[in-house]
């Protein structure tokens, strides 16, 4: 089949064959056209006790692929033919076990993660996410990333948004960095189309887009979604115009990144300008208010989506102000440290200037404070909204039932949360709060948060662990795990969970297994939960592979290999720090 896209004019060749291996046995055969797909049926007459094997075998190419000598339709053919050609004669069964060499030599065994628990499901969830999240990311290729609904369906029709940043891309930097650098590769092709987002609203710098497709294109967020209950109208999804935070959570992959693989081709070519035109951004976003002698973000969606048009978001807010002054240290350094990049950076993006900016507008910046009970306010009003039980609507297997009684007007009025903000604030800035408030907030937010959405449930079982509450984190890690593989088979029609997938890794890895980026610092502080006896994975840091033995009594560290000779690991631990030399191992008490 040959098609070409309607707006970005890409030219398709999709060839499938099916391989019988009784070709006599079929009776007849037809092709159906039907919306959108093309049907090959057949007829079979079977006797009693006999059967036939069917190959389905198929292959992609595009006029925008890399590999190919010519990008014309005819030559597309012929490459697809041949292949195709080449599958069959090779057999169903010689490209299974190629496939399943690969998987075991690049995954399984190349970064091994083993749970010994209770529950196999829980070991079976974490293969299942990393099997999806390795098909769906575009490894061969910078100019595309990972969609919300990875390759599994066309839910958000393919686009990319704060999933792959904050969710997805910590997995790939802890163990697959040259694949993470790909990601990040896409956000650095994509701030042509940040910067026609942020002139559009009339601010400077990068603005990402809520949902991004082709790195070059502006914002290509829905405007209009399902119906309102109460007035029948199409309600309008604010996100793409005012659900700013994405452009920190760009920022925050870049510095994790970074901080993880000490990449500074990346951080000189491509990092440091993503945090300079992303804090740009912020700078000039910021609204001054005379009468409280202060800088505020008014008018934004945080994370929680049932809160539109609030003023001063916490994560929203705490997020920018990282931001800026994560510019200002790297400003700082690069200025004092590597002139020739500084130089480069200063002409293009005039930073002397965003820079007097920065140092000005920044301690003014307003950052809201707990409360008098020690609750982080959401933002300006959360807290004085009317407050509804949410029992019934939490026992519901699916989501989103909350709107078959309330609109969304009416929910934004209410002491309602879509999925984690607060929290997600705290597990991404913890040195910021202290524990009485994160304890006080998880519960104030916890029966308010209706996990209406994929990525929460994993950002609570991290935090719950934080908070000494790992019961409580394994029954939200078994309800995590459960969003794509379990029982309410509707959960996936439109596509599997991605950011949840990578939130099943986090959950164990950060979460039970106490690994963190913190300040630049690499920490290892397991807890485990009671149903597990072990917990054993890998990561790469700063180049050197290491292996992590966790039981609930100890953990070990052991330096298998690294790219540099005499390396030395550093990590913390408990407020220790310790050291483990290529190839050796250090054992720790818990």
């Amino acid at each position: 089949m040959v098609s070409t896209t309607a707006q970005s004019r890409i030219d398709f060749v999709q060839s499938t064959i099916h391989d019988f291996s009784d070709r006599s046995l079929i009776d007849k055969a037809r092709i159906e056209i039907s919306r959108r797909q093309i049907h090959k049926l057949y007829w079979f007459h079977l006797k009693s006790n006999q059967s036939i094997k069917i190959s389905k075998l198929s292959n992609v190419y595009t006029s925008i692929d890399r590999d190919l000598n010519q990008k014309t339709v005819e030559y597309m053919i012929s490459v697809s033919a041949n292949v195709l050609n080449f599958d069959v004669q090779k057999g169903f069964d010689y490209l299974l076990k190629k496939s399943a060499l690969a998987w075991e030599e690049k995954v399984w065994r190349d970064f091994p993660i083993e749970i010994k628990s209770i529950d196999f499901t829980d070991q079976l969830a974490l293969n299942f996410a990393r099997y999806h999240l390795h098909i769906m990311v575009p490894k061969h290729d910078g100019r595309m990333s990972i969609a919300a609904k990875g390759l599994s369906g066309e839910g958000y029709k393919g686009h990319t948004a704060w999933d792959t940043d904050i969710f997805m891309l910590p997995y790939f930097t802890m163990t697959y960095p040259e694949i993470a650098r790909k990601l990040l590769t896409y956000r650095y092709l994509g701030l042509s189309g940040a910067h026609k987002k942020a002139a559009l609203n009339h601010y400077q710098g990068a603005q990402y887009r809520w949902e991004s497709a082709w790195p070059s294109n502006g914002e290509v967020a829905p405007v209009w979604g399902a119906a309102d209950i109460v007035t029948g109208k199409p309600t309008k999804i604010w996100s793409g115009f005012i659900e700013q935070h994405i452009s920190s959570d760009v920022a925050f992959g870049v510095k994790q990144y970074i901080d993880a693989t000490s990449d500074l081709r990346f951080a000189k070519f491509e990092g440091y300008e993503m945090i300079f035109d992303t804090a740009k951004f912020w700078v000039s976003r910021l609204e001054y208010n005379a009468v409280k002698d202060r800088y505020e973000i008014n008018n934004v969606v945080g994370p929680d989506e049932y809160k539109e048009h609030v003023n001063n978001n916490a994560f929203t807010n705490y997020s920018a102000a990282w931001n800026i002054s994560t510019a200002i240290k790297v400003y700082e350094k690069i200025k004092q440290q590597d002139s020739k990049s500084f130089d480069r950076l200063n002409k293009k993006l005039g930073l002397d200037k965003t820079y007097r900016q920065w140092k000005e507008k920044l301690p003014k910046l307003y950052l809201p404070k707990a409360n008098k009970d020690k609750i982080l306010p959401q933002d300006d009003s959360y807290l004085s909204k009317k407050i509804l039980d949410l029992t019934p609507y939490l026992k519901d297997d699916a989501v989103g039932t909350l709107f078959h009684d309330y609109n969304l007007d009416q929910v934004n009025n209410m002491q309602i949360t879509k999925q984690a903000d607060v929290i997600l604030l705290f597990c991404l800035f913890e040195n910021i709060f202290s524990l009485g408030i994160q304890e006080a907030s998880w519960d104030y937010y916890l029966p308010k948060t209706m996990h209406d959405s994929s990525l929460s449930l994993s950002t609570h079982v991290v935090l719950a662990v934080d908070l000494g509450r790992n019961s409580e984190a394994y029954q939200l890690f078994q309800k995590a795990k459960n969003i794509d593989l379990g029982p309410y088979m509707n959960s996936s029609n439109d596509g599997i969970h991605a950011a949840s997938l990578g939130g099943i890794w986090n959950s164990v890895v950060e979460g039970f297994g106490g690994l963190r980026v913190i300040d630049g610092k690499l920490r290892i502080e397991p807890h485990l939960p009671k149903e597990w006896d072990s917990l054993d994975y890998r990561i790469n840091w700063h180049g050197a592979r290491l292996q992590i033995s966790e039981t609930k009594e100890d953990f070990t560290v052991t330096f298998l290999n690294s790219n540099h000779l005499n390396q030395i690991v550093e990590f913390m631990s408990k407020g220790q720090k310790y050291q483990v030399k290529a190839k050796g191992s250090l054992r720790i008490k818990l």
